[in-house]
């Protein structure tokens, strides 16, 4: 049996209190907004269209999913499975025991790592990071991350390869050995974001020249772009360093041709991303990509695309009205748990941070799955909790790499 440990990081005690005026919406009834105050000043008019050609010849935003989501009893059908979920998730996996031939290799913040010699094999937990540290355990992330990410790599075959060899669960993708550039390729729409590398943090400290982009002075938090930017990070020891292109190749970590393609692969899939979620109306605001090369040279996409830990997501029909009024986009993504991480604790700091309310362990779980739901236009099936997980997830990555062999 594999040894995977199925815990929680929740306790049940903790309640969400906020001081704040809550504003109610149909897509997140359930939790306080954590809203900014009305500012008299005028913004600059945004106009969304420009994202998708094909909803501005239509002449609006079509969004079938959205409406079918927001009916109340699906809502509560997901909000049950969360609740009877929250001691049950998938927070280690130790498979190396119990599949032969597997060897740990790397515990990342979501995701466990297994080299089996030609292949790797990435089991991705329920684990919950921001601020390059572990916050919570989400039910069912670690599925809809990794079926979220399925769903764009085999609709991003037609712009670049991936890494992906098989999905044989529903937490698992094996994926081929390739040689990870040290990289994060940051894409950005907008000028917004909570941690110390967000565009809204550094540009209202004074940042004028971010990773090599020229920033003009006049622009107000979640304000959109005039043109998409790529603000790569490398990875220092425990958190994400920014990094300008010329830094990039001074230092080695790509060469000038590896980043010219990869930086173009970078806009070209976000560009698409923004498209595809228009027309199910949404935003994606920023999101990050990362690349690996194959032994033929070839460069691939590897991790993760588009995933509400990877992106920030805003609803689309709302979110002029609410910039306008200087007031938070409604998002799908985990801005608002880092937000109150920020207004209890300080995050980047404290040896011991606070447990995450029970509640915002629900909504954020809800939040995953009604992005995956909206995005894909199907139907998320949760998994059942017959079966050990341990033993689901060992036996087919057993079979799973018997045939691939």
């Amino acid at each position: 049996m594999a040894e995977c440990v199925r815990t929680t990081l929740n306790p049940s005690h903790f309640l969400l209190h906020s001081t704040k005026t809550p504003t109610q919406n149909p897509f997140f009834s359930s939790i306080s907004s954590f809203e900014a105050k009305p500012n008299a000043r005028k913004y600059p008019k945004i106009s969304l269209s420009v994202m998708s050609s094909q909803n501005q010849s239509q002449g609006q935003t079509q969004v079938p999913s959205l409406d079918a989501l927001l009916n109340s009893g699906r809502k509560e059908e997901v909000f049950a499975s969360i609740k009877a979920s929250l001691y049950n998730c998938l927070s280690e996996t130790n498979l190396q025991l119990t599949v032969p031939g597997l060897k740990f290799k790397t515990r990342g913040k979501v995701r466990d790592i297994y080299d089996s010699g030609d292949y790797l094999v990435l089991v991705t937990t329920d684990r919950q990071s921001a601020f390059d540290r572990i916050l919570a355990s989400i039910p069912f992330k670690g599925q809809v991350l990794n079926e979220t990410s399925l769903w764009w790599f085999n609709r991003t075959r037609h712009m670049i390869p991936s890494a992906v060899l098989s999905v044989p669960d529903k937490n698992v993708t094996i994926a081929k050995k390739c040689s990870v550039f040290p990289v994060e390729f940051v894409v950005r729409g907008f000028v917004t974001g909570s941690t110390e590398t967000s565009l809204w943090t550094v540009y209202k400290n004074g940042v004028r020249n971010y990773c090599g982009n020229v920033l003009p002075n006049g622009l107000v938090k979640n304000q959109k772009l005039t043109a998409n930017i790529l603000t790569p990070t490398t990875k220092a020891e425990d958190h994400d360093v920014p990094v300008t292109p010329d830094e990039i190749i001074e230092r080695g970590l790509m060469t000038q041709d590896e980043f010219d393609e990869a930086r173009e692969k970078a806009l070209s899939l976000f560009e698409y991303g923004q498209r595809v979620a228009l027309e199910r109306g949404l935003i994606l605001v920023d999101t990050k990509y990362e690349f690996g090369k194959s032994s033929d040279g070839s460069i691939l996409l590897i991790d993760e695309v588009h995933t509400p830990d990877s992106s920030r997501y805003w609803i689309s029909n709302s979110y002029e009205e609410r910039f306008q009024n200087g007031l938070e986009p409604e998002n799908i993504d985990k801005e608002f748990l880092r937000l109150w991480f920020r207004e209890n604790c300080n995050p980047y700091e404290d040896k011991v941070l606070p447990d995450a309310p029970e509640e915002l362990v629900c909504e954020l779980a809800w939040r995953y799955i009604f992005l995956y739901e909206t995005i894909t236009k199907s139907r998320f099936e949760m998994q059942p909790m017959g079966e050990p997980i341990h033993d689901r997830i060992s036996r087919n990555v057993s079979s799973a790499l018997s045939s691939l062999q």
